[in-house]
């Protein structure tokens, strides 16, 4: 059995998994398992401290860019590259397997990465998340509240309120720019698989509010791709 542990700026989740199977998940404030594991796998892009990790395994991954992955990676920087990125795209590349595939990950920060369809990670682009937008809007300005937003479908296109020319402006343009790099990334090849996940993938794609056709809403990619790690690992 194996364990994948996904540790963000905001929180911690894991999985369990027998084989490709994901046979358990975290709830809310859940601790760690108490199941003795064959392996773990951390994915790291908030502070880890590794006191923290009661593993019952001697097996124990902290996944970097340097790795064995079941993908190629094609980054300038890839010491830069977030471990988040990189295993949403091992778990894209076992989802799409022969075909290329935009990966959109809406958490803290909003990604948009493509890897094609011999597992060659191409890279893409990294956008403030919602939270991070209505809070420098409040921060740097003198008026303008700090907003909280419960129904994103309301949102409208043309604010006649300062806080709905506000959601207008985070909520509408956030989304008009996750619809611009797939239409990108889909110029030469238009069926190209989108896979949105992320915590905050609700605002972008919500309600069929992101006007990609195809677009397939798979909440535990992160997981599903450190789960190809372990696998890749123990090939050795």
């Amino acid at each position: 059995m194996y364990l994948t542990i996904d540790k963000g700026n905001t929180r911690m989740k894991w999985a369990l998994f027998e084989g490709d199977q994901l046979v358990r998940l975290s709830e809310e404030g859940e601790g760690l398992p108490d199941e003795e594991v064959d392996a773990a796998i951390v994915c790291a892009t908030g502070q880890l401290d590794m006191d923290q990790l009661q593993l019952k395994t001697d097996n124990m991954t902290v996944l970097s860019s340097q790795s064995r992955l079941p993908i190629t990676l094609d980054y300038a920087t890839p010491e830069t590259l977030g471990p988040d990125r990189i295993a949403a795209a091992c778990g894209a590349h076992k989802l799409c397997a022969g075909k290329g595939c935009v990966i959109v990950d809406a958490g803290t920060c909003i990604t948009i990465d493509y890897i094609d369809s011999d597992g060659v990670f191409r890279g893409g682009a990294i956008l403030p998340g919602i939270e991070i937008k209505f809070r420098a809007l409040h921060t740097f300005t003198a008026k303008l509240p700090l907003l909280t937003i419960e129904d994103p479908t309301k949102t409208p296109i043309t604010g006649r309120t300062t806080q709905e020319s506000m959601e207008a402006g985070v909520l509408t343009a956030t989304r008009y720019a996750v619809e611009g790099f797939v239409a990108h990334y889909r110029e030469k090849q238009p069926d190209t698989p989108v896979l949105l996940t992320g915590g905050d993938a609700d605002w972008v794609w919500g309600e069929g509010l992101l006007n990609v056709k195809g677009c397939v809403w798979e909440p535990y990619l992160v997981m599903i791709g450190l789960n190809e790690i372990l696998k890749e690992n123990e090939k050795k």
